[in-house]
């Protein structure tokens, strides 16, 4: 597969009840799930972030879920910026929404 052009990193720690609804904000989108990947960075969750997460990669080939213990929000940002292969990065707060269909028109503003 070619490098997708985005990538979206999600720290994620303690996020059970907002994490599915941003994660799916961010595949609402107008682009090829091929373009852009999503990277979410568990930083050690004590509640059930993960099994969200990882039902979430199950049904969505452009998600990726990284594990580390518990070391703060800028490790867990470096975590996801360590194992991005997109062109451009995101980074988006596990409790943030993204517009509908936004992706392809800020590509097009970047490049």
């Amino acid at each position: 597969m070619n490098s997708p052009r985005l990538s979206i990193i999600i720290p994620v720690y303690n996020l059970e009840s907002y994490i599915e609804e941003t994660v799916l904000s961010c595949l609402n989108q107008d682009i090829s799930a091929k373009e852009y990947e999503i990277i979410c960075v568990d930083d050690g969750s004590k509640d059930r972030s993960l099994r969200v997460l990882y039902a979430l990669a199950e049904k969505y080939t452009n998600i990726r879920v990284l594990t580390k213990n518990n070391g703060g929000v800028s490790q867990t940002r470096n975590m996801g910026l360590a194992n991005a292969k997109g062109q451009y990065i995101w980074f988006v707060d596990g409790d943030d929404l993204l517009t509908p269909n936004c992706l392809k028109y800020l590509l097009d503003i970047v490049e």
